[in-house]
């Protein structure tokens, strides 16, 4: 499953990236800063390269994810060879779809649950529980305050079960 019907080749081959590849990585940059303290890695530049392989999850929200993931393993290594003293990651990040879909309000839609959804969203929040961004539209429909409390509150616990597996994918101790 992806984004597309059809998988879909990287833009930076072709040498052109397109306006959603840049909302994107706008969207991760603006994530992954929220949760850094950037004056800790002094010059230093993180660079974060996502491809989304299986994107049955929502690209975004995936990428997002994955990039938390990349970047605590980054600095894990700047740590390890004492080129980083702190870490300056002040907290996980994950992210997920949610949406309405046949009004039914449902987690980490599909190519084909997001093709047919009333409702979409994304979140990404901290693993602390709070919001870093949330993104939201109505398809040709409307909701209301019950349903979007509804969407909030499954978007954190999916994202709860994500931060989780993060915890022990990176071997990290709370």
């Amino acid at each position: 499953p992806g984004s597309t019907p059809i998988r879909a080749p990287r833009e930076s081959v072709k040498g052109k990236l397109t306006g959603r590849t840049h909302e994107i990585q706008r969207l991760i940059g603006r994530s992954l800063r929220s949760i850094i303290n950037l004056a800790l890695l002094k010059e230093r530049t993180i660079w974060i390269d996502c491809d989304v392989i299986q994107a049955d999850g929502g690209t975004r929200t995936a990428a997002i994810t994955g990039s938390y993931v990349a970047l605590m393993d980054a600095v894990q290594w700047l740590m390890s060879k004492n080129l980083v003293k702190e870490n300056p990651v002040l907290h996980s990040i994950a992210a997920v779809s949610v949406g309405i879909v046949n009004d039914d309000v449902l987690l980490d839609l599909c190519y084909a649950e997001d093709a047919a959804a009333q409702v979409d969203m994304n979140i990404v929040m901290t693993g602390n529980n709070k919001f870093i961004e949330i993104q939201g539209t109505g398809e040709e429909y409307t909701f209301n305050d019950e349903q979007l409390a509804e969407m909030l509150n499954m978007a954190k616990k999916g994202i709860r079960e994500i931060t989780e597996i993060q915890r022990k994918t990176l071997e990290i101790n709370d």
